[in-house]
C-alpha cells in the first residue's frame, strides 16, 4: 500500500504561500487503482513526485509498504555525462536487478544503435524519452505512478512496443494517475478523488467525483 498521513506541503511564490496539499491523509491499497481529479496549476506533478519519493512533505508522513514507480516520462534519473549503458546498469543495480538483463531490454526496445554507448546529454528530448520510458518498463513495481495519461514519443515503433508492454504489465499493476480531464481516468481508475484548494475529497467512484469535479468547475 501507498499511505500519505497527515501530509502537508507548499510552495512560496514570491507573493504569497501557494498550498499544494493541507493535512492530507488517504491510502492507496494494491489492487484498488486510483484517480485524482486536479485542474491544472494545482500541484499535480507535486503529488506524484511526493509519491514517488522525489519530493518530501513539509509535515505529515508517507508510508510506502510496496514497491512504488518513479513517474512515467520522468527524465531526472538519467546523468547527462553517462551514457545510456552506463546509466540503465547503474539504476538497475539500485534497484537489485540483474544489470546484463536491464541493459538487454534498453537496447531492444530503444533502438538507439550506437548512440546507447553515447552521452546521454548528447540525445534529443525524443531519445532521453524513449530511454526513460523503457528503463521504467524494465523495472518492476507494483504501483504505477502517471502524470497526465501516457507519455508517447514521435517514434511509432518504440510506441507500438511500449504500448503493447505497458498494457500488459498494468493489468496486473495498481495505478495511480493524476489528471485535469476526467476521461484520462477512465481508462485505468474505478475510484476516484478530487483536489482543490489543498483539500483531497476521496469517493469510491470516478462518476461522484467527477460531479464534483464539474460542478465546483
Amino acid at each position: 500500500m501507498l499511505e500519505f498521513d497527515n501530509v502537508s506541503k507548499s510552495f512560496w511564490t514570491g507573493t504569497q504561500r501557494k498550498v499544494i496539499l493541507d493535512r492530507a491523509s488517504f491510502r492507496v491499497e494494491l489492487g484498488n487503482s486510483l484517480g485524482i481529479l486536479a485542474p491544472n496549476g494545482t500541484g499535480k506533478t507535486t503529488i506524484i513526485n511526493m509519491m514517488s519519493g522525489l519530493e518530501k512533505p513539509d509535515e505529515g508522513e508517507i508510508r510506502r509498504g510496496c514497491r512504488v514507480s518513479f513517474p512515467l516520462g520522468f527524465m531526472g534519473g538519467l546523468i547527462g555525462k553517462h551514457t545510456a549503458r552506463e546509466n540503465v546498469r547503474f539504476i538497475a543495480e539500485l534497484y537489485d536487478l540483474d544489470p546484463d538483463y536491464v541493459e538487454a531490454f534498453c537496447r531492444w526496445l530503444c533502438e538507439l544503435k550506437e548512440y546507447f554507448d553515447m552521452p546521454v546529454a548528447t540525445y534529443s528530448a525524443g531519445m532521453r524519452s524513449r530511454l526513460s520510458f523503457a528503463l521504467l518498463l524494465a523495472l518492476d513495481f507494483d504501483i504505477y505512478l502517471i502524470d497526465e495519461g501516457m507519455p508517447s514519443t514521435a517514434d511509432v515503433n518504440f510506441n507500438r512496443k511500449a504500448g503493447s508492454i505497458l498494457r500488459e504489465r498494468l493489468e496486473h499493476a495498481t495505478i495511480i494517475v493524476v489528471s485535469h480531464q476526467a476521461a484520462t481516468l477512465e481508462k485505468f481508475c474505478r475510484s476516484a478523488a478530487v483536489l482543490r484548494n489543498g483539500k483531497l475529497y476521496m469517493f469510491d467512484t470516478l462518476e461522484e467525483a467527477k460531479a464534483l469535479y464539474d460542478y465546483e468547475g
